[in-house]
């Protein structure tokens, strides 16, 4: 009879040693009871310590695919993305075996994050990937996870980015304090996504215009400042200590939770809270469609590579605008 076996409240078998317990499964996740040939080799290479790992594990495929080209040439936005999936996989999958993958597995695990929809549906998207990089290996003859339907955001968790109104801008620009005043006429004269931001130094600005690439698209962009932005520009710029445009107090390059966080309190701080981050890209598009700018002109700003978004919101913008005008023409 085996000694040290010990069953956790669901019957399963583990074996208890020192104060530590193991679970008496395989590199598949099934369990298998100590009276079993698989059972004896587990409970053995528990006891003595040689616990295998498979050869053809996640965590081997994960660091195989981290030194190839297809994870060289991920943008940096894509690769935070990826990295958070490649984490979660090596701890719950990592000593598994990558040619045991089934889809229903790719399935499971995705509908176990379904309280948080983007991640969930990059889990087989990742899965995915490095089941190609597992084909090139030689390890898999397939991609299980190739195809599998993404998850709906459920109706209560959606949420509209709520445009800045004119009146919520106004409220900023007179009240908020240097640093988030900055951000905000970045955010709105840039017209560009938040992560961005972060990302502008001071070389890149002329004194009229900013360059960036944009970390999503790729797309070099030439940005002439709006008249707001270049006077926040040239006021911190006198007091610019460091590289980046957005910089803490020591000009170290300012994170973007920080940048997040330090925005979210001014914005409750002056009471315009319902307006977030994303939604000064959407002011800058929507100034821009009362400029008279067509959807060309504007994604010359934005990089926006599909109009939709630029319908979207420019239309909104437009249907203001004429709204506006067809009062005068009543008149």
């Amino acid at each position: 009879m085996k000694r040290h076996i010990w069953r956790d409240r669901h019957g399963r078998p583990r074996v208890r040693i020192k104060g530590k317990t193991y679970p008496m499964r395989d590199a598949q996740g099934v369990w298998h009871e100590p009276d079993t040939p698989e059972g004896d080799r587990i409970y053995w290479e528990i006891m003595t310590g040689k616990r295998a790992v498979a050869r053809m594990s996640w965590n081997a495929l994960i660091a195989s695919y981290r030194a190839s080209d297809r994870w060289t040439r991920l943008k940096p936005r894509t690769r935070v993305d990826y990295e958070k999936v490649m984490d979660y996989l090596a701890e719950k999958i990592g000593e598994r075996d990558v040619s045991r993958l089934i889809r229903k597995d790719v399935i499971a695990a995705q509908e176990k994050n379904a309280h948080r929809t983007r991640f969930a549906n990059y889990v087989p998207q990742v899965m995915s990937v490095l089941c190609e990089h597992a084909i090139d290996l030689g390890w898999r003859k397939d991609n299980p996870a190739k195809g599998v339907r993404r998850l709906s955001v459920p109706e209560e968790r959606r949420q509209e980015h709520v445009p800045w109104t004119d009146a919520a801008v106004k409220k900023f620009r007179a009240d908020a304090e240097p640093l988030p005043r900055l951000i905000f006429e970045l955010g709105v004269g840039s017209v560009q996504r938040p992560d961005d931001w972060t990302k502008f130094r001071w070389s890149d600005y002329d004194g009229d215009a900013l360059r960036i690439r944009q970390g999503k698209t790729d797309a070099d962009l030439f940005l002439p400042c709006t008249a707001a932005l270049k006077a926040a520009l040239d006021a911190a710029k006198r007091e610019a200590k460091g590289l980046t445009i957005l910089a803490k107090a020591d000009g170290t390059p300012l994170p973007y939770r920080r940048m997040a966080a330090i925005m979210l309190a001014e914005r409750k701080r002056l009471g315009v809270e319902a307006h977030d981050l994303h939604a000064l890209r959407y002011r800058g598009v929507m100034e821009l469609a009362w400029a008279g700018c067509d959807d060309d002109e504007i994604a010359s700003y934005s990089g926006h590579t599909s109009k939709d978004m630029i319908r979207k919101y420019a239309g909104k913008a437009r249907q203001v605008m004429r709204a506006r005008q067809a009062r005068e023409k009543r008149r």
